[in-house]
């Protein structure tokens, strides 16, 4: 079998993005007997394969690619199938369910990282705690450490599983919030529970809402390395 076939394999068989380093340890073995003379060739040899492998898949004739995603590799869909593909999730298994609140309150974490809660409830002029629950047990985001203020809160920060879910390698390519706000769309709109559902405590009412006002205030700066 050769090298860029137990690649291909490898990353088909992975849940999660693969890095380039556990790669090279799962083919050293076979590569250093195939005559690798050290770790450095059998590197260079599976970064090729990697390559190779990447061109491969970027043929009109496959419907899937392989991406260096969340530092590492997997394969995906290619985004001209992803409506069939996620009619096709949608039919299999319940969506992940978010509210609007929630999906904005995340607009806020993922622009302003770390961030904390008081922050947070001050960009979006409601109590966020309930869905920074919620965002937790999503896994789309995590505490950071403590602010080094009186009180020492605990600050908040997107989560691998975020970047997996937008389609990022990592936070630097975060898009423009106009950008932002239409992946949200595209990803979760079907997904949305009824308003009357998730309606905050406090919230102000929807044609001039805190949250649109949150939206606004996270939009990144011409300096902003997010932009």
């Amino acid at each position: 079998m050769s090298l860029k076939a137990k690649l291909e394999a490898i990353i088909y068989a992975a849940e999660t993005p693969i890095t380039l380093d556990q790669l090279v340890q799962l083919a050293k073995e076979s590569v250093i007997n195939s005559g690798a003379a050290d770790e450095a060739e059998v590197r260079s040899q599976v970064r090729a394969a990697l390559e190779e492998l990447g061109t491969d898949y970027a043929g009109a004739d496959h419907g899937i690619e392989v991406r260096q995603l969340a530092g590492g590799y997997r394969m995906s869909t290619k985004p001209e199938q992803h409506d069939v593909v996620r009619a096709f999730a949608k039919s299999l298994k319940p969506p992940i369910r978010l509210s609007m609140p929630a999906l904005e309150t995340l607009a806020v974490i993922a622009y302003k990282q770390p961030v904390t809660v008081p922050e947070i409830n001050d960009i979006r002029g409601v109590d966020c705690s309930g869905v920074i629950a919620t965002l937790l047990d999503r896994k789309l985001v995590t505490t950071a450490g403590r602010k080094a203020v009186i009180g020492r809160p605990i600050l908040y920060k997107t989560t691998k599983e975020f970047l997996l879910r937008f389609g990022l390698s990592d936070v630097g390519e975060l898009p423009s919030m106009e950008e932002f706000e239409k992946l949200v769309a595209e990803s979760f709109q079907s997904d949305l529970l009824p308003a009357q559902e998730t309606a905050e405590p406090n919230a102000a009412p929807a044609d001039d809402s805190a949250e649109a006002q949150a939206l606004a205030a996270v939009q990144p700066s011409e300096n902003d390395p997010a932009a």
